[in-house]
């Protein structure tokens, strides 16, 4: 894997709160959201990436999850439709500032729709689920676009995950963490699985960054897993962020 060298996250808003979720697991407590979005930031620099913070925008209170809005390659950077439409703003923000880091664009345009969060890139190949928020039409823009940049591209349907993402992480040198309805797959057979039980499925959203693996505190199954596969791992709070079905992956672009 190609070392990432420049990350942007935007500090959560008190909007937060009032943001969309489909769990049950109650309200987020806006104050110890902002010392877990603090540590998060904290464990990027730690892993030696230079992080570009962007301010919150109470008007859209999702915004936090900045990865929706994008898909970032080396060289090129998609702008994405995201598929709830209070989030489809947050794209103007995040293309006015991938404009200092990126010369080539290309967009998801409607009726697609697409959520970052469904995008899973492991080397040279893609993997795009369709989602509730990421469309058959949306996909198949997004996998044009790819194959027309020289990577190969997977659709996946997803039975029961929010979105791709929720249940895998590449981790590079062909380990690829899995849960749920990833762990049989065929898609992912050619890879070296560290399977994730139903119980700690949230942890299955750990991002490798550098030389560490960032994972969701409180998974002593899943860690141990990662640090036998030969990583070093962060553990962070995750907390309030899980409460609006956000994982580790959703709080940042990576590039």
């Amino acid at each position: 894997m190609s070392k990432f060298q420049k990350v942007i996250a935007k500090t959560p808003g008190k909007s937060y709160v009032e943001g969309l979720t489909t769990s049950d697991l109650g309200k987020p407590d806006y104050d110890k959201l902002l010392v877990q979005h603090e540590a998060y930031v904290e464990a990027l620099k730690k892993c030696g990436v230079e992080v570009t913070l962007l301010s919150a925008s109470e008007e859209f209170p999702d915004s936090t999850f900045v990865e929706d809005a994008a898909v970032l390659t080396a060289d090129f950077a998609v702008v994405t439709n995201p598929g709830a439409d209070s989030r489809n703003g947050e794209i103007v923000e995040i293309e006015s500032v991938l404009k200092d880091f990126y010369k080539k664009f290309h967009y998801i345009k409607s009726p697609g729709t697409l959520d970052g969060g469904d995008i899973l890139q492991a080397d040279n190949k893609f993997y795009i689920g369709i989602s509730e928020r990421t469309n058959e039409e949306g996909a198949r823009q997004l996998k044009e676009i790819l194959e027309s940049e020289g990577f190969e591209a997977t659709i996946i349907p997803l039975q029961k995950f929010f979105h791709l993402k929720t249940g895998i992480a590449y981790l590079g040198n062909n380990k690829m963490v899995v849960a749920g309805e990833f762990v049989d797959h065929p898609a992912f057979d050619a890879y070296d699985k560290i399977v994730i039980s139903d119980e700690d499925e949230y942890s299955a959203n750990c991002i490798r960054v550098n030389d560490y693996v960032i994972i969701p505190q409180g998974y002593s199954e899943t860690k141990r897993k990662i640090n036998e596969a030969g990583y070093e791992t962060i553990e962070l709070d995750m907390s309030e962020v899980q409460k609006q079905d956000g994982g580790l992956s959703c709080l940042s672009l990576r590039f």
